[in-house]
């Protein structure tokens, strides 16, 4: 047994509860404790991913959703037929947040009728210590790489297909602000609860892709760090660069040895404003050290989400993501905005007899009201999305693929 393996063994798999709790309590009394000294500073926290409470506390509940349908057409190669246009019903789903007695509250539960799968995304308690200082508790983001997306469009960037962008688990993430700076760190047990899947095995039921149980690997993601750092420059009103860096460490169980081996990935990053323009880039290391049944090093593993079944993902690689986007104010009647985006994703695989795969998307969202519609050109070179063969692209690849594409428009009313 590796030096790496008894590790998780003896801390993270055997003496879970006790290593957690007094490694959060630890963490959070030091925090806590210091947060209250530095309440009267001015911060920036990232925009989406942390809601922070003013001074008043009292309790409220607010009660949303999404109504989602999906119009789109193909041109995975040969001859365009009847069922490579469709109009589909994407998706439905509820949204609670509220606060009891000083304890937050952040859940959102999803219903993809398309795909016969249902399942929760998010779901967790929060405490704020102070306006700077947040612990939430649940089914969480995990604080990786640019957030809340690395993209500007609907089918996000090639890094949430191998579960490295809005990645969300089951655990515990603890915000903090300091000054210009921001500070994420959590550990999370396992991957987010599966749902309820029609056409596919329960364990694929679910929002994020995670390592799942398939064929001859029996792994699962457990035992997850993450530790996530921000810097903000503010150059003026309307231009600002955030500059970060993510580190992330965990294991992979696999039941049939009950045995645990680890993956790990880093990510710098850069997400700047300027005026109207975004522009967001960062690069991803990821590597997978995982181990199929027969206790051998694998190249690959498989990963599962929406209730369809597992693909195989390169188990080491390096991406290379960019996106620009141009926002427009419009006074068009209902419509009030035009954001304008190109989003590119080069995944380099490690094993040199794979084909590495790409991805872009090039579209405009527009805004009328509360009803938001993207119109995405989403084009892939083993990408397992855009393919007739679906989940082929992220493992060993196709040679010499072509350019696949498909034109979409995602309707959807937000309440």
């Amino acid at each position: 047994m590796t030096l790496q393996s008894a590790f998780f063994e003896k801390y993270l798999r055997n003496n879970n509860s006790i290593f957690l709790i007094t490694f959060f309590l630890l963490i959070i009394s030091a925090t806590s404790t210091f947060a209250n000294a530095e309440d009267s500073d001015p911060s920036i926290l990232d925009s989406g991913v942390l809601t922070v409470a003013s001074e008043d506390t009292s309790n409220y509940l607010n009660i949303g959703g999404a109504l989602r349908y999906n119009l789109y057409l193909e041109d995975y190669g040969g001859s365009i037929g009847e069922s490579d246009s469709q109009f589909t019903f994407d998706l439905w789903r509820i949204n609670v947040e509220g606060r009891a007695e000083g304890i937050n509250i952040n859940f959102e539960y999803r219903f993809y009728p398309t795909f016969g799968t249902h399942f929760i995304k998010q779901g967790w308690l929060g405490y704020d210590f102070s306006k700077q200082t947040n612990l939430q508790v649940g089914v969480t983001q995990v604080p990786f790489g640019l957030l809340q997306y690395a993209s500007h469009n609907w089918w996000f960037q090639l890094p949430y297909y191998l579960g490295l962008e809005d990645d969300h688990d089951m655990g515990f993430k603890l915000t903090t602000a300091r000054g210009n700076w921001n500070f994420h760190l959590a550990y999370f047990m396992q991957a987010d609860p599966n749902g309820v899947a029609q056409f596919a095995p329960q364990n694929t039921a679910r929002y994020s892709y995670d390592i799942v149980p398939s064929q001859n690997q029996s792994n699962a993601e457990t035992s997850q760090f993450n530790l996530r750092t921000t810097y903000n420059l503010q150059h003026s009103s309307s231009s600002n660069t955030e500059l970060g860096a993510s580190v992330q460490y965990g294991g992979i169980y696999n039941s049939e040895l009950d045995a645990v081996s680890d993956h790990f990935a880093i990510a710098p990053h850069i997400d700047g404003t300027y005026g109207n323009f975004n522009i967001k880039t960062e690069y991803i290391y990821y590597n997978h050290n995982a181990k199929n049944d027969a206790s051998n090093n694998t190249n690959i593993v498989r990963m599962a989400a929406y209730g369809v079944a597992p693909y195989d993902v390169a188990a080491e690689g390096n991406m290379y993501v960019l996106g620009v986007s141009y926002s427009k104010d419009v006074d068009w009647g209902p419509v009030s905005n035009l954001t304008f985006y190109d989003n590119y994703t080069y995944l380099d695989k490690s094993n040199e007899t794979f084909t590495d795969s790409q991805h872009n998307v090039l579209g405009v969202m527009v805004t009328a009201g509360k009803v938001y519609t993207y119109f995405d050109i989403a084009s892939g070179k083993n990408q397992p999305w855009l393919t007739d063969t679906f989940g082929e692209g992220l493992g060993a690849g196709v040679i010499d693929p072509r350019w696949n594409t498909r034109f979409n428009i995602n309707i959807g009313y937000y309440f």
